[in-house]
């Protein structure tokens, strides 16, 4: 099929402002799935976000007011520390990632 080299073409590229708005309204409707306070980016958070990743591409995480880093920094890292994640959104405390199914991609980019 045609798609699956698109998609995969867009795993390992960055997304183009129009990609982000079309996921950021994808992703408006949608609860947070995980919640990071004190511990900041512990393993079991990362394991739990990871495990979100596994039944949906769009994972909204809330950063509550007793993190110690900033959303915008927090969601870098986990971008950095998770294969194929990208930053789609920051706002407040709230941060938006992407990473597309490897195997079954739901979410066409435009």
């Amino acid at each position: 099929m045609p798609e699956a080299p698109d998609s995969s073409s867009q795993e390992t590229s960055r997304l183009t402002s129009k990609q982000r708005a079309h996921l950021r309204s994808l992703a408006h409707d949608n609860p947070t799935v995980v919640h990071i306070g004190k511990d900041g980016l512990s393993d079991p958070v990362l394991t739990s976000i990871k495990e979100a990743f596994n039944t949906r591409e769009l994972v909204k995480i809330r950063i509550l007011d007793n993190a110690n880093e900033q959303p915008r920094d927090m969601a870098h890292a986990i971008a950095d520390r998770l294969d194929d994640v990208q930053v789609v959104h920051t706002m407040g405390w709230t941060v938006t990632l992407y990473r597309p199914d490897p195997d079954d991609p739901q979410i066409e980019l435009p």
